[in-house]
């Protein structure tokens, strides 16, 4: 199987990041990121089934890699205790370096679904002008070749479809909590805070799309984009 440049950087990224936090995991017996170990390579084959249908960008691909680094380092690389979140365990996740500044974990979760809302924005992007091939056809969409425009209906949908995703990941946390006593998960407050970075996250993204993407996309014609009937 050839691997499309854009994801062979990603792709070793991810890898390396994989090994080495199941090590670290493993030699502490820490079940709960074995656990997370399996659910990340379960959303790595999502990843890569994604990119064969709709080509996300390279910087969505680093920025997924670097979220998958951030995490499986988060909950296994130790921190002093003095620079642990009172009544959490002395990993990364539970770092804050002060009072006023957000923890390791809510910096994770903003950057998480500042990536997703990204991937989104493409998804969506793909579902209405598919997606060009190598040889310059155009596989799916509504209108062939054509773009959303970064207003605001597009661009919240994006960040809905995001925050959506976030709501799965406190899923898959509450689920972790049903099946290890002693997680580091936290409470309800917790969840909010986590449901609060992950839409300020959700906000950067939008805010980067509505100032990057063309105010005004191309139209193109229907009958001059030549189309294939299904991606390679």
């Amino acid at each position: 199987m050839t691997i499309r440049p854009a994801l062979r950087g990603p792709a070793i990224l991810a890898a390396l990041s994989m090994a080495i936090a199941t090590a670290m995991a493993v030699r502490a017996l820490n079940h709960e990121f074995i656990f997370y170990g399996l659910v990340m390579l379960a959303l790595i084959g999502v990843v890569w089934w994604l990119d064969t249908r709709i080509r996300l960008s390279t910087l969505s691909l680093w920025c997924l890699s670097i979220w998958g680094l951030a995490h499986m380092m988060g909950g296994t690389v130790p921190i002093p205790e003095r620079l642990t979140e009172p009544g959490e365990h002395s990993v990364l996740y539970s770092l804050r370096l002060a009072a006023f500044l957000p923890k390791y974990d809510q910096v994770v979760h903003a950057f998480g679904f500042f990536t997703s809302t990204l991937v989104a924005w493409r998804a969506l992007n793909a579902s209405v002008g598919g997606v060009a091939r190598e040889d310059g056809t155009v596989v799916g969409g509504l209108v062939p070749g054509a773009s959303l425009p970064p207003t605001f209906g597009p661009i919240f949908a994006a960040m809905m479809v995001s925050m959506g995703l976030s709501a799965m990941n406190e899923i898959i946390e509450f689920i972790a909590t049903l099946i290890f006593p002693n997680t580091n998960v936290g409470g309800y407050v917790n969840t909010g805070w986590d449901l609060v970075s992950n839409l300020t996250g959700c906000m950067i993204a939008g805010v980067l799309i509505r100032a990057t993407m063309p105010r005004n996309p191309p139209r193109p014609d229907r009958a001059r984009v030549p189309r294939a009937s299904a991606p390679s």
